[in-house]
């Protein structure tokens, strides 16, 4: 069992992954730039999940002593954070979920990130961490409501196949949801890319999509 550490986790998927990581018996650390926010967070995580085992923090303090550290900052505030916490971050894993988005009245599109994807610029930026991209199909909401089981598949890509498999195993500690192996780093951008379509057709039928491979 791991300490699971939340690099901007007061925002809706962090705090949602989270609760849903409390649920199943992990530590969690909220991180945040604000320690007022984080402690807000993690007293909210407790009010959904009472036996939660969670601590709010300041981000660099999250990042020190999470074992496995989820990204979950807004993509805007991206390269700024992941750079300034690269030597906490050293020899962990870090766990990559976010989306390069804008958002418009036409609706959401995915945004070009020069290095291929959010996750590669992560592990561009921390050389000698282990990124894993995933988790990005989760709806935020859904993830809150605590008391319903999550349905669909979680897909995981990495160039580091332990790393892959340890998130793998930790994406299955929540309730009804199967990790899919989605192969190497490069991947992630279709991931990323993956979420804004989902987020369209959430806006043109006025549902709460996910992503459920067939076949495998």
């Amino acid at each position: 069992m791991a300490v699971i550490a939340f690099i901007g986790g007061t925002g809706p998927e962090g705090l949602g992954l989270a609760m849903r990581f409390a649920k199943a018996g992990e530590e969690v650390i909220i991180g945040s730039r604000s320690e007022e926010r984080a402690l807000q967070a993690a007293e909210t995580v407790r009010e959904k999940v009472p036996q939660a085992k969670v601590r709010g923090l300041l981000n660099a303090e999250a990042a020190r002593e999470g074992e496995i550290v989820f990204i979950t900052v807004p993509y805007e505030g991206h390269r700024d954070t992941v750079a300034s916490l690269a030597s906490l971050l050293e020899d962990k894993i870090v766990v990559d979920v976010v989306v390069p988005l804008e958002f418009s009245k036409r609706g959401v599109r995915a945004i070009d990130v020069p290095e291929g994807s959010a996750a590669q610029q992560a592990q561009k930026l921390l050389p000698k961490s282990r990124v894993v991209s995933g988790f990005h199909h989760l709806d935020a909401h859904l993830l809150q409501t605590v008391e319903k089981p999550m349905q669909g598949d979680i897909l995981i890509c990495s160039d580091d196949r332990s790393a892959k498999r340890q998130v793998m195993e930790l994406a299955e500690k929540i309730e009804y949801v199967r990790a899919v192996d989605a192969g190497i780093l490069a991947n992630s951008r279709y991931l990323e890319e993956w979420t804004a379509l989902l987020l369209n057709l959430n806006r043109i039928y006025k549902a709460r999509t996910g992503v459920r491979i067939v076949g495998i």
